[in-house]
């Protein structure tokens, strides 16, 4: 029923994550696809410091994927990697993972801003390679992982216009966050609730550039979908094209809403049966070319 565009494993069981969980294994990530009908699921490796303890390297995703084919593997690279050069030739080691199998890139969480050089040069690389760019947005520099970005996101903004052949994958709460208005810069640190009143920053730039699609993984993409479930419903149906069912599972027991939520608004007849399978796994297959 569904193809999850993001989560994460360790195949080590008990590996460390912060807050004291661990990561789910290969194996406890099929025992949850099964009970919630998940039949293929996109891995992201996860490559930069400031969101692990100790950074994953790409060939445990390629491993993993080429004994279980329901896993998808993404590549990822630290946009410093290879002398923290802003001519560092990231497209070479993107296009090296295309051919070994991997579908796109990410998730990026280097704590950097969108128009730091070296990122952009990432995003320069990834556009060469033809991958797809999962990003996460982090609400400030320093005790976050994710790229940053002001209110508003301008230095994305900047990115869609400078890549417009790189497609990104928009994902965290202070991306979802604005989905709406900000009534307070603090709504990008969590799950903003209250009515939609009028189209916020990331519907704008949606609407605005093509090369924008939306990640629902995670709280954050569930949350800005049940905040006002008739503007979410309005959503869905806009951007039904360009809409990712995710699940963001780390931890075993990571809760996953949204695959409860989007059968809810299929069955009440708010979203019809096309445009919940283009959300839940066709635009998936088409994206990514599976």
């Amino acid at each position: 029923m569904f193809i999850d565009i993001h989560v994460h494993f360790r195949s080590t069981p008990g590996f460390p994550r912060a807050g004291g969980q661990t990561y789910a294994t290969p194996e406890q990530l099929i025992e949850r696809y099964d009970a919630i009908g998940v039949e293929r699921a996109v891995v992201l490796p996860g490559v930069n410091p400031e969101c692990s303890h100790v950074p994953q390297s790409n060939e445990e995703v390629l491993m993993v994927a080429e004994k279980n084919s329901r896993f998808i593997p993404f590549c990822n690279v630290d946009p410093r990697a290879l002398s923290n050069s802003i001519e560092a030739p990231l497209g070479k080691i993107f296009s090296y993972y295309k051919e070994r199998g991997c579908k796109g890139i990410g998730e990026v969480c280097a704590n950097l801003h969108f128009l730091d050089p070296l990122v952009q040069n990432l995003f320069k690389g990834a556009e060469e390679s033809g991958l797809p760019l999962t990003f996460h947005i982090a609400p400030q520099i320093g005790g976050h992982y994710g790229l940053y970005d002001q209110p508003g996101l301008p230095q994305l903004e900047t990115s869609l216009q400078r890549f417009p052949k790189l497609m990104f994958f928009g994902h965290s709460q202070a991306f979802w966050a604005e989905i709406a208005p900000l009534k307070s810069p603090f709504d990008r640190w969590g799950y903003p609730n209250g009515p939609v009143e009028t189209d916020g920053r990331v519907v704008k730039l949606m609407r605005k550039y093509p090369n924008l699609y939306g990640d629902l993984s995670a709280g954050s993409g569930c949350n800005a979908l049940k905040r006002d479930r008739a503007y979410g419903v309005w959503f869905l149906n806009e951007f039904q094209d360009r809409l990712f069912f995710g699940t963001d599972i780390c931890a075993p027991d990571t809760p996953t809403p949204l695959a409860d939520y989007l059968q809810e608004l299929r069955a009440s007849g708010e979203i019809s049966e096309a445009v919940f399978r283009k959300v839940a796994r066709e635009n998936a297959i088409r994206v990514l070319g599976l």
